[in-house]
């Protein structure tokens, strides 16, 4: 195929509301450097961290909940740390952790033969020189992603997909499921008691479906006209919101959420039992009291770095169907805003995603 010397696609200027978002369709297609692929995009989806690296909510200056800037961002606050990675974030970005695409070129270094293969972009992946280390970097933050007609990839992190899913339904799957896969995998859940917060997001429905997969008993929190949904997905019990968990109920709890009711997820742990969070959409600051943690023997989790083992399991699930698609509305690429005010209104369950081509 002929690749075009110029794209379309959305453009972050800088920290703040939605008016920072541009599209452009004079885009310079990129390139593959050594090592890396061209993927022409088929599709897309939505992301909090996509909204956070917007906003800068990332930056330590910021502790309320990520709600709280959203439309409208923080100003000046966020230029120093505002980044995904904690480090300043440069501009103009191309945004999109999650992508399904075919890739169409490559660099040296990298097979002819992968040009025409159907592939998911790894969203965390190894950041430059970690090395064996859990330095972690997310597609679409540090480097540009997949709000664009092409976006280039290190080949290792482009991985062949064969399924009969469409693009839109693939696109719903990386960042969310390999968030939820790695909160998981470390905290070694099999069939026991989980408690998942923030249930009907895009990690959280991940969640649900992949602690099902293994055989747990999973309670997920979210609201109560969320209820039939979350139990179509795999869970066994619907606590609202605003409930208190039961004291000393379960082995493993999966957190998104954070903010003022963390202190009775704690609660909710029995002796031995395993917090892991990949997120804080309620607030990162919180309280604990230490006697807690080592008085009852509790183990705490965070989430990022994931080893690629972790995406290729996701992968498998994916082509033997285990685990399903969750797509709660489409737009075109070039309505990102409307999109992202549609994510913002937290009235889904599962993914919004993104159609970059038909």
């Amino acid at each position: 195929m002929t690749i075009p010397g110029m794209m379309k696609g959305m453009v972050l200027t800088g920290h703040g509301g939605l008016d920072r978002l541009e599209w452009r369709e004079d885009l310079p297609v990129p390139v593959p450097a050594a090592g890396e692929v061209l993927i022409r995009v088929g599709a897309a989806a939505i992301n909090n961290t996509d909204v956070n690296t917007r906003t800068g909510w990332y930056s330590k200056a910021i502790r309320g909940d990520t709600a709280s800037g959203a439309a409208k961002g923080y100003g000046n606050l966020v230029e120093k740390d505002g980044g995904w990675s904690g480090a300043a974030l440069s501009f103009p970005r191309i945004q999109g952790a999650d992508c399904c695409g075919e890739i169409v070129a490559h660099g040296t270094d990298v097979p002819a033969a992968r040009v025409g293969e159907r592939v998911l972009v790894r969203a965390v992946q190894p950041a430059a020189g970690a090395g064996t280390g859990v330095g972690a970097s997310t597609f679409g933050s540090e480097r540009d992603g997949a709000f664009a007609e092409y976006t280039c990839v290190a080949s290792e992190n482009a991985v062949a997909i064969q399924s009969g899913l469409s693009d839109v339904e693939l696109a719903s799957f990386p960042c969310a499921f390999s968030t939820a896969e790695g909160m998981i995998q470390r905290a070694s859940l099999g069939a026991e008691r989980v408690l998942v917060t923030g249930a009907s997001g895009g990690v959280g429905s991940a969640a649900v479906q992949l602690a099902r997969r293994r055989g747990a008993h999973v309670t997920a929190v979210s609201s109560p006209q969320k209820v039939d949904a979350l139990r179509e997905l795999g869970a066994d019990e619907v606590l609202a919101r605003d409930a208190e968990p039961p004291a000393q109920a379960f082995d493993v709890v999966l957190d998104l959420v954070g903010g003022a009711w963390w202190p009775a997820l704690v609660e909710a742990l029995h002796p031995g039992g395993r917090y892991v969070t990949a997120g804080a959409i309620a607030g990162p600051i919180v309280e604990l009291d230490l006697r807690t943690l080592y008085l009852r023997d509790l183990a705490f989790f965070g989430c990022t770095h994931q080893p690629a083992s972790v995406f290729a399991d996701l992968v498998r699930y994916i082509e033997a169907g285990e685990i399903r698609p969750v797509v709660a509305r489409t737009y075109p690429l070039q309505d990102l805003r409307a999109a992202q005010e549609a994510f913002l209104s937290k009235v889904h369950v599962g993914k919004i995603c993104l159609v970059v081509r038909e």
